[in-house]
């Protein structure tokens, strides 16, 4: 029999689980990049080129994660996802050359897709269905503190101990209160009875014959953003420390990222749950472009409102990735279809922290530019998708 379980808790659960995902695995890189690096005597893109290929190998097993919980449900994945995470960061903690160390990287790889958004959000959904919407703000809003606690945690270990026990460190928790959150709080198998529509839930405005090239936009959308987020959350210190700000002040507004990104979940999940996910969408793309403007036209005073800016948008666009196809496309085929989505973002994000770095390196500030037009690329996409949905639906009004 299935455990009887809330949608509230299961929320619960899954953001805390979320959390220590986040912290553990995409977060590690901009605290333990360069110490690795040196600890090993190696070129810091060594470090970053292995994230990259992990990046890579998420891509390519995203869509095969998210056709199982189709299938089978998330509980099974999501302890899997523990037990990866754990063998991967014990795998760096006792690596003895920069190969093994490298590989501990891919390893952290080939986790992310049974751990992180993606499968959370198909579980969600296999379980709630079309009233996953508040859920979904629900998991994001819990793990939106998830820079904010890692960062300070994984450098304060680092600092007073070494990178190996901060990789330790992690391990242990995803054997402890991870695999509990995802034993004890995941249901075995799927709910029954089926749970009805939100009635207070928007309608669906695209019918089942939405063209493809809606699809296709909320690609452009997702990696466009995918693309914005990586840059900073591997760089953003550093990328003000280039445009003028003070290397102090620089990690101050950094750690704003986080909260701002709690904030902007808490406006979708009070006033903008109200609207269709498609403004949600609007506005979460059109943060980056304006707090980047500022920064770039009015300099370093602006460093800590592009960041609060910049973190609030990163927020919403989380929601916006798991509502949107969800009120576009319903909830059937889901987990498949978000692997499908975020398959090209895992591409372009593989490649970002190298290649931003780099325009960091040659560009120096200048190098905001380059995200600051990738944001106004995700505006223009997700205008595309409504445009072309809504004029679907007036075409074949459900």
């Amino acid at each position: 029999m299935t455990r009887a379980i809330t949608g509230k808790r299961l929320t619960i659960a899954l953001g805390s689980a979320q959390l220590l995902a986040w912290g553990s695995s995409y977060y590690l890189l901009a605290t333990l990049g360069r110490p690795m690096a040196r600890g090993f005597g190696i070129d810091p893109a060594w470090i970053y080129g292995s994230f990259s290929v992990a990046l890579l190998l998420a891509a390519v097993l995203g869509p095969l994660v998210g056709r199982y919980i189709d299938r089978n449900g998330g509980r099974r994945v999501l302890i899997g996802s523990n037990l990866f995470f754990a063998t991967a960061l014990l795998f760096m903690a006792v690596a003895p050359t920069p190969w093994l160390l490298m590989l501990g990287w891919v390893l952290l790889g080939a986790a992310m897709p049974f751990g992180l958004y993606d499968a959370a959000m198909a579980t969600m959904v296999r379980l709630r269905g079309l009233r996953s919407r508040s859920g979904i703000v629900g998991i994001t809003l819990i793990a939106g503190f998830a820079s904010s606690v890692s960062w300070p945690v994984t450098a304060f270990i680092e600092s007073h101990f070494s990178w190996r026990v901060a990789c330790a460190f992690w391990a242990a928790l995803h054997l402890t209160v991870g695999l509990g959150i995802h034993t004890r709080f995941v249901p075995r198998f799927i709910a029954e009875p089926p749970v009805p529509p939100d009635p207070d839930a928007p309608p669906v405005i695209a019918p089942p014959g939405t063209p493809p090239s809606v699809f296709v936009l909320l690609v452009v959308a997702f990696t466009s953003s995918g693309f914005v987020f990586a840059a900073m959350a591997t760089h953003m210190p550093q990328m003000l420390i280039e445009s003028g700000v003070p290397p102090a002040a620089a990690v101050g507004a950094a750690a704003l990222v986080g909260i701002s990104a709690v904030v902007g979940r808490l406006a979708e999940a009070g006033l903008l749950r109200r609207f269709h996910p498609l403004v949600s969408g609007y506005v979460a793309s059109g943060l980056h472009p304006l707090g980047a403007g500022l920064l770039l036209i009015l300099g370093a005073p602006f460093a800590a409102f592009f960041a609060a800016l910049h973190g609030a948008g990163i927020g919403l666009m989380t929601i916006v990735k798991g509502t949107l196809p969800l009120q576009l496309f319903g909830p059937h085929g889901f987990g498949r279809r978000a692997g499908l989505l975020e398959a090209p973002s895992r591409v372009v994000q593989a490649a970002t922290p190298l290649l931003f770095g780099l325009a960091l390196e040659r560009l120096h500030g200048g190098a905001l530019w380059i995200t600051f037009a990738a944001g106004l690329l995700t505006f223009a996409a997700l205008l595309g998708a409504g445009y072309l949905s809504k004029k679907s639906h007036a075409q074949n009004p459900a």
